[in-house]
């Protein structure tokens, strides 16, 4: 006869090898009842039905069976017993809970609406943001040339800040929009996780200067002293001799004092980013944020019209003064809209749906589902803060104002 800590570590070996079957068993009881019914089970009766299927008959009550308490081998039976009842009550009590909590319809739409983990959000100036970086290898899209190992490898290296609380499929659409906007890409498409890692599929650039230069417009690139933070999109005043001329920034380039570049300067330019210092053995990823010159001798491209380009093209140099484009109260409205608990949404009227060749009169958008149409764009074009007799069809894309909630069930009846 062994020794009674043998015969207990024999009994425990046992019970999880004879327990697997009935915990699985337990888990299913407990997680099919919960999320059908709402009921939850008695773990009593869940745990004698898994000890009898464990092979001891009679369940629990052959703890109190003499032939088994007071066999030679009782210390192993007794403790394969209630090892299979502690995995069985184990077992019934996450499939209950599981049952609770799991979605009553699942659908991939509804994994792509969630939001990040909350331990992957912090605290970034004050907001609760969240960090979006890029992992693995960026990929190239299939049908289009493969990208640059420079830009690839740029990509890579490359770290976003989003709000905390968007949805993933919205921090996807989000990311694609930055990468095109940052590197010109031709096209490309995103995947994040719940832990704010995002895997990449992009095109290279199709054009460079000419793909940012309006059609009826020219550019035109002149040597001037660059302001400092000058970037694109900016509107300037380039001043010759011959005129004054107004354009907006398309390129710009300024050379790095030698004091701080050292022997062999290099260019810094609007798009460009400093190389990382090679003594470094391991690169930490910075937020991207939108590249600026800066400053000092350089020349700076300007799209213009056809007839503002001629004295640009005899100018040897030229004078660079910045214009002010504003406040842009936008950003305003939405930090207002957002501190009140709204949001904007956009939402496009679906064929046969309830807006579909209905006015916004007619649809009572704000009675029926609490949300304020702003705009409907459609084929005719925009139409800001749109009257009731506005007619909407299928096809027209409709940004309303209200709370999360709100915004969903108009969504999801109008779509």
């Amino acid at each position: 006869m062994a020794s009674f800590p043998v015969e207990l570590l024999f009994g425990i070996y046992l019970g999880i090898l004879t327990g697997i079957i009935p915990g699985l068993v337990a888990w299913s009881l407990g997680f099919v009842f919960k999320y059908f019914t709402g009921v939850t089970i008695p773990g009593f009766g869940v745990v004698v039905l898994a000890v009898a299927l464990a092979g001891v008959n009679g369940g629990l009550l052959a703890l109190a069976d003499p032939t088994i308490t007071q066999s030679a081998n009782a210390v192993t039976v007794t403790t394969a017993i209630l090892v299979v009842l502690m995995i069985s009550l184990y077992a019934h009590s996450r499939g209950d809970q599981m049952g609770a909590t799991f979605p009553k319809r699942l659908s991939l739409k509804q994994l792509r609406e969630r939001t990040l983990a909350a331990d992957v959000r912090g605290a970034l100036a004050g907001r609760d943001e969240a960090r979006v970086r890029v992992v693995g290898e960026v990929a190239d899209m299939e049908g289009y040339p493969p990208l640059s190992d420079d830009l690839r490898a740029e990509i890579r290296a490359s770290e976003w800040t989003f709000p905390a609380d968007l949805r993933i499929s919205e921090l996807e659409s989000r990311l694609a929009e930055r990468l095109k906007t940052e590197y010109d890409l031709g096209d490309a498409a995103v995947t994040v996780d719940e832990r704010g890692r995002a895997s990449v599929v992009a095109a290279p650039p199709f054009s460079g200067l000419s793909k940012r230069v309006p059609d009826d417009k020219r550019a035109v690139s002149v040597n001037a002293l660059v302001p400092t933070g000058v970037a694109r999109s900016d509107e300037v005043t380039v001043i010759t001799p011959d005129a004054q001329v107004r354009g907006t920034v398309v390129s710009a380039k300024t050379q790095k004092a030698a004091a701080d570049a050292g022997p062999d300067p290099e260019a810094s330019s609007v798009g460009d980013e400093d190389d990382a210092d090679e003594d470094d053995e391991e690169r930490v990823p910075q937020p991207v944020r939108a590249p600026t010159t800066t400053g000092g001798e350089g020349r700076i491209t300007v799209a213009v019209t056809r007839t503002d380009a001629e004295p640009l093209l005899k100018a040897d140099r030229a004078r660079v003064v910045v214009e002010s484009r504003g406040v842009r109260r936008e950003y305003e409205l939405l930090s207002l809209l957002r501190r009140a608990g709204r949001r904007f949404g956009r939402v496009t009227v679906g064929a046969d749906g309830p807006l579909d060749g209905a006015t916004v009169g007619e649809a009572n958008v704000r009675g029926a589902y609490g949300v304020a149409v702003m705009a409907v764009r459609g084929a005719s074009g925009w139409a800001v803060a749109p009257r009731g007799s506005t007619t909407l069809a299928a096809g027209d894309e409709v940004f309303a104002v209200g709370t999360r909630a709100e915004l969903d069930a108009f969504r999801e009846v109008v779509a």
